[in-house]
C-alpha cells in the first residue's frame, strides 16, 4: 500500500518505533505528504483511503500515547537533513518562536508571552498560551540565491 520511496526514505527512523506503531507511522507520514489543506491524522488517514477503518483511534495513539524520543527523531532527522543540503561550507541555522493558544488543566508549561501578531512597536499585547520554538537549518537552493528553511 505505500510507495517504496516513503520506506526507503523513512528507514532510517525504524528503530525508534516499535513494529505496530512503525506500521501506523509510515501510514501517518505518507499521508501527510498527500493530504491537502490541514495536515490532521483524520486528514492523512482519509487520503490513505482508511477514513472507515475500524482501527482509527490507533493512528491518534502514536501521538498522543505511544512512546518514542522525539530529540532523537530531531536529531536523525538533522544528520539527513546537513548530509543531503550542506555536505560542506558554513551552517546557518534559523530560530523561530510560536505561541500557541492552549490552555486547561492539563497544560502545565503554559506561560504569558508577548504576542507577536497583534503587537507592534507602541502597543504590547500579552498572551497566554505554550511557547514553541522551531530550528531550521537554512539550505542553499541551487535555482536561486536564497537560502530556505528545512525545519529540524
Amino acid at each position: 500500500m505505500l510507495p517504496p520511496i516513503v520506506i526507503a526514505l523513512m528507514a532510517p527512523f525504524r528503530s525508534f518505533f516499535t513494529a505496530p506503531v512503525w506500521e501506523h507511522v509510515l501510514v501517518l507520514v505518507t499521508g501527510m505528504v498527500l493530504a491537502p489543506g490541514k495536515r490532521t491524522v483524520s486528514a492523512a488517514l482519509r487520503v490513505m483511503g482508511l477514513g472507515e477503518t475500524r482501527d482509527f483511534a490507533l493512528y491518534h495513539y502514536v501521538l498522543s500515547q505511544a512512546r518514542w524520543n522525539s530529540r532523537a527523531i530531531a536529531r536523525t532527522l538533522l544528520t539527513m537533513i546537513l548530509d543531503r543540503f550542506l555536505p560542506t561550507g558554513p551552517v546557518v541555522i534559523g530560530i523561530d518562536d510560536t505561541i500557541e493558544r492552549r490552555w486547561g488543566r492539563k497544560i502545565a508549561a503554559r506561560g504569558i508571552y508577548r504576542d507577536p501578531v497583534r503587537s507592534s512597536h507602541g502597543h504590547f499585547v500579552k498572551t497566554s498560551g505554550l511557547r514553541w520554538l522551531s530550528l531550521m537549518a537554512m539550505v542553499p537552493i541551487p535555482w536561486t540565491r536564497r537560502r530556505w528553511a528545512c525545519p529540524s
